[in-house]
């Protein structure tokens, strides 16, 4: 078994997939002197293409490298990895034929790799056909993007170029017949064309297309019959080439004369990008650039039309790059041969490519296309119909266009000032340098654009049960907005988008909208109560009535079908003329530098096809990486992470796979986002008897198959189908109800809901009818329509904190220090006076002192009043809230209650969740309208009874030393034990893509199911909320099974001894960010409230 285990162990990553040869077939070429006569020939230009030779990896087998020598070697069963087509073995004189050649092996011989059809490949590595010429052409490029069934892509780079026929023979001592005969080039006779394609599983569009170019050089002075075995040693020279592992780490291959760059991914959510995305920028212009994208998030049929192949394929895969981390769902087809137009028939969504000559036959061919011309920048559609393509948000428009004009994107410019570089390469590494940072910025933009568009998606998903409330998500749009909207969210492309944010992956999307958010959006995906606009986002309100108006009407009645929404006056169909006067400076391109990357070069391969050459050369790359971690400084994890994986990858091309697992498990320990797990098991699986028995001799080889091979993998989820919110239409038991009242968005916490079930059921049978929830429901979104719209003038704001927000008016009512309208915040109660706006202070919530709720006599009535009474003040403060008086009694004592709590604890989120009982007391009291509504709200004043009936004395001990109480189950519905807590100073960081100078302490929460928080330890609020490392338990290393981390930036368990900087602490955070602790524990720290002493805690108290 040790012995074929490097058979079918082929490099994972390897660069090749397939090269072949193509042109026109051998007897199509017959008697070339007949057309020769006259330029132009045009009657062999509808020539039939056919692969005439095709080279698949790998092309040295182990046996090949034995001593014993290559040419003596039995492949067995080995399939052969080439075949020429109808073409023996080249003899010793030259052939009179084209690098095609006569018979040999068919091509069933050889194991093509799925996805390429060779039936297909000739069209399209000849999408205009044979054409043979009366003298030589230019050598040209075009691309390629082929799909399997199952929807995977492979990346095609095919170089034409032209050779002469003759009768005789086409070279003489490597001069051209008509070059050694002194013969002018209108008698060298005709000039065919043949192709070299690459096929590869990575989009390596510049690095393949320099690879080729080097290929050229060589094919064109070469004799005919050693043409295959010139693309034969480059095939087998790219097939021992990895695609280097996401991260900085880039591979420079010496191909003479190009030094040829291989980048890497930036992290891998990222899509490999090695072409120049300023081209459509080129093209279009910012507008029709929105345009495009535009018909892409809906889905249409777009078809590409350019004179050049080439830019067929880069320009579509622009967009592509523009559209990440959303993903193209349908068909992407960026050439079609002139054979292949009846594809456009298709009627599913689809993205196709197409030569300028057939643009009249494509747009008669099929109705509702968008026909979109690279080479004039325009857009038009199929038979003059018009496609009902929305316009992109205006906001998100606006700033795209004034982001993309800012962009320096003529290199010229940069290089009037240089000298001209007398080096090849320094030239082409500063365009590199010079591409990179564009290619930066334009994804930048773009990802800025898509955040933009889709930001407020996550405020209505309920991650629990998967639902997506997209009737409420709409009505959070403009009007203008809303058609663009209704068509993306139908789209498979946005379904796709829903999954990744409800599974909650911090791919590039999550990880800009962290940076880009306010403060204040920050802080409300930290609150256990419901959203509500601050002071601040009050202030900077600009004054619109009208769309106020139709705001509050529109949002705060979400299930009467009877409300039509009004017309608005037609955008500007023009973005040119828009205003761009509110974007301000944030639409600048952010000044967001490459980040820093390195190379490594790989050694020079002389003798690809011998056996004993390749081992030599997987020798020599073993001992360069080695000699370069060597080298390395030790806080370099990053790049030491990715010299493992190269290593252990090339070790098992040498068949040494003990070596390659110990350079893995050490990946496992450095960087588990770039660890090859499928890859290791069937590593493991692979050895022999004696081997296996060597590696669990060995402690780190048996940790890591224990953990990667032995350990059982995670369930997948029944379902991770993305639900769309719908009102219920049937009687619910509490089960039931907890699932929709948590659907909705509304709460999350059980026992709130809990709470609130009773509250709705007194009374009644314990089950709650549709048009109880109906009501409820539409109590709620009032009362958050209502909170949204309230503007508060100046002479008030200024007297609130900026983080302050209004929950709850009443009425206009009369007090004792004037006529107004009481308002609720969650720091304090205030008069908001009538005729001239005015603030007049009723107490904080700290400072009540006594609620009471009496009567007093006006004339013959008994008018309810209440009472509160302030500490520090003689005065008590009276209103006469008549009906809403018992309401606001509750609500008065619940906050008060919660703040006291807030206190004693010192954990803010008791008036947090206060917050969300008095909201809910207002929408039972509105949903019931019935005598019995306050006593049924009256179920919801929980801090109220806890405090009067059960209070929580907190220990002397405790209360001198605590400084702050976080709950790292927030924002969970039900509490979860803490399995792991691990606390980083600002010293260090876990995080590589995270700067230095960006870093602070943090605590990593690891809580059961494989969820973990991460607070920020400088101002105790949330960093990252309750991202998943899978669902095993996390818990500490115990064993001393593993290098230790020391030094400032190692990590501490809080409650470990704390002897100093240096005290010697396993580093757990293995799968936290790069690193994640899966560990049994003895013992989990099993607690719900998580109390953090002075010990760490390097913020001020927060008093509300």
């Amino acid at each position: 078994m040790a012995e074929a285990g490097p058979q079918y162990l082929a490099l994972p990553s390897g660069l090749l997939e397939l090269c072949a040869l193509l042109g026109a077939p051998r007897d199509s070429l017959r008697g070339p002197e007949q057309v020769a006569q006259k330029k132009g020939v045009k009657s062999l230009s509808s020539l039939d293409p056919e692969v005439l030779s095709v080279f698949v990896p790998p092309f040295v087998t182990k046996e090949d490298s034995q001593p014993a020598g290559v040419n003596c070697v039995t492949l067995g069963k080995t399939r052969r990895r080439s075949f020429r087509k109808k073409r023996e073995r080249p003899k010793a004189e030259p052939s009179k034929g084209h690098p095609g050649g006569p018979r040999g092996q068919d091509p069933e011989d050889v194991g093509i790799p799925n996805g390429v059809d060779l039936l297909a490949l000739p069209q399209l590595c000849f999408p205009g056909g044979v054409c043979v010429a009366s003298e030589p052409k230019e050598d040209c490029v075009h691309f390629l993007v082929l799909t399997d069934v199952c929807g995977n892509r492979t990346h095609g780079v095919v170089a034409q170029y032209y050779r002469p026929l003759h009768d005789e023979y086409c070279f003489y001592n490597g001069k051209m017949r008509w070059e050694a005969s002194g013969l002018g080039r209108s008698a060298a006779g005709c000039f065919v064309p043949f192709a070299v394609c690459v096929v590869s599983r990575f989009p390596y569009y510049n690095a393949l297309k320099d690879c080729l170019s080097c290929l050229l050089t060589h094919l064109k002075i070469c004799k005919d019959f050693e043409v295959d075995n010139h693309i034969k040693d480059f095939a087998a020279k790219l097939s021992l080439i990895p695609s280097p592992p996401p991260g900085p780490l880039h591979l420079v291959l010496n191909m003479k004369p190009l030094q040829i760059v291989f980048p890497s991914r930036a992290d891998p959510e990222s899509p490999l990008i090695d072409l120049d995305l300023h081209l459509p920028l080129l093209c279009f212009r910012p507008e029709k650039v929105l345009q495009i994208l535009t018909c892409l998030l809906t889905e249409q049929h777009v078809v590409f039309f350019s004179s050049s192949w080439a830019l067929l394929t880069l320009v579509a895969e622009c967009f592509m790059a523009y559209l990440h981390p959303l993903q193209w769902q349908h068909t992407f087809v960026p050439i079609l041969s002139r054979q292949m137009l009846d594809f456009v028939m298709a009627p599913t969504s689809f993205l196709m490519g197409c030569h300028l000559d057939h643009f009249e036959e494509v747009s008669k061919e099929a109705d509702g296309l968008i026909l979109i011309n690279i080479d004039t920048g325009s857009i038009t559609f199929s038979n003059d119909e018009d496609v009902d393509v929305p316009d992109i948000p205006l906001l998100a428009a606006q700033t795209f266009i004034q982001r993309v004009q800012s962009l320096q994107m003529h290199r010229e410019l940069d290089l009037a000032h240089l000298c001209a570089s007398t080096d090849l390469n320094e030239g082409r590494a500063c365009q590199r340098a010079w591409q990179q940072r564009l290619n930066c910025q334009i994804q930048q933009i773009t990802l800025q654009l898509l955040v933009c568009i889709f930001r407020g998606v996550k405020n209505h998903l309920n991650y629990e049960h998967r639902v997506f409330n997209s009737e409420e998500f709409l009505k959070t749009r403009a009007p203008g907005d809303q058609q663009f909207y209704k068509q993306v969210l139908d789209t498979y492309m946005f379904h796709a988008f829903l999954k990744a944010r409800l599974s909650r992956r911090m791919d590039a999307f999550a990880q800009m909208d962290l940076c880009t958010q306010s403060e204040e959006d920050r802080i409300d995906g930290m609150l256990l109560s419901p959203r509500r606009p601050t002071v601040e986002k009050m202030a900077s309100r600009k004054p619109s009535a009208p769309h106020g108006a139709h705001r509050r009407m529109v949002v705060s009645m979400p299930n009467l079908q009877d409300i039509a929404v009004p017309e608005l006056p037609p955008r500007n169909s023009s973005l040119r003329k828009m205003r761009t006067e509110d974007c301000g400076g944030s639409h600048t391109v952010l000044d967001v530098p490459p980040k820093l990357t390195y190379t490594f070069k790989i050694p020079e391969i002389h003798f690809p096809l011998v056996g004993q050459c390749v081992q030599a050369f997987h020798a020599d790359c073993v001992a360069q990486l080695s000699k370069a971690m060597d080298s390395l400084a030790p806080e370099n994890s990053v790049l030491l992470a990715r010299y493992f994986y190269l290593r252990g990858l090339v070790q098992l091309m040498q068949g040494q796979l003990l070596g390659a697992l110990l350079d893995f498990q050490s990946l496992y320990k450095t960087d588990v986002r770039i660890f090859p797990a499928d890859l290791v098991q069937r590593t493991v699986k692979s050895l022999s008897a004696p081997e296996r028995a060597q590696a669990e001799r060995t402690p780190e080889l048996r940790r890591l198959i224990s953990e990667v091979v032995d350990k059982p993998e995670d369930a997948p989820k029944a379902d991770d189908r993305v639900k769309n919110f719908e009102l219920p239409k049937k009687h619910m038991q509490l089960d039931d109800f907890v699932k929709r009242v948590q659907e909705s968005g509304i709460v999350k916490d059980a026992g709130i809901i809990h709470r609130l079930f009773e509250a709705l059921t007194v009374g009644h049978q314990k089950q709650i009818d549709p048009e109880t929830f109906k009501d409820f429901y539409n109590c709620w979104k009032e009362a958050e329509a209502e909170a949204q719209g309230v503007n508060l003038p100046f002479s008030v704001t200024e007297q609130l904190d900026k983080n302050e927000c209004v929950y709850k008016l009443s009425s206009s009512v009369k007090t004792n220090r004037g006529v107004g309208k009481i308002a609720m915040t969650q720091k304090r109660l205030f008069l908001l006076t009538e005729g001239r706006p005015g603030y007049v202070e009723i107490s904080t919530f700290r400072n009540i002192e006594e609620v009471r709720n009496t009567t007093v006599a006006f004339l013959l009535l008994r008018i309810p009043t209440l009472k509160i009474k302030v500490l520090s003040k003689k005065e008590v403060f009276e209103a006469n809230l008549k009906t809403e008086c018992d309401l606001w009694h509750l609500m008065v004592k619940e906050m008060w209650a919660g703040k006291k709590l807030a206190d004693d604890h010192k954990d803010p989120q008791y008036v947090q969740q206060a917050l969300t009982h008095v909201l809910l007391m207002d929408a039972v009291v509105g949903a019931l309208q019935s005598p019995g509504a306050i006593y049924a709200a009256s179920k919801l004043s929980y801090f109220d009874k806890m405090k009067n009936e059960m209070p929580m004395a907190v220990p002397k001990t405790t209360s001198e030393t605590l400084k702050h109480k976080i709950n790292p189950s927030a924002g969970e519905t039900l509490p979860r034990a803490i399995d792991v807590l691990l606390y980083t100073p600002g010293g260090g960081h876990l995080d590589p893509a995270e700067k230095v100078e960006d870093a602070h302490p943090k605590l990593w929460c690891a809580l059961n199911e494989g969820k973990v928080v991460v607070f920020d330890a400088s101002s105790w609020t949330v960093h990252q909320h309750c991202f998943k490392v899978g669902t095993s338990k996390l818990a500490p290393d115990t064993q001393a099974q593993r290098p230790w981390l020391t030094g400032p930036a190692a990590p501490r368990h809080v409650g470990s001894s704390w002897t100093g900087a240096r005290t010697r602490i396993p580093c757990i955070g293995r799968r936290t960010l790069n690193h994640c602790a899966a560990r049994e524990a003895p013992k989990a720290i099993n607690f719900y409230e998580l109390f953090l002493l002075t010990k760490i805690s390097t913020s001020k108290h927060h008093r509300y």
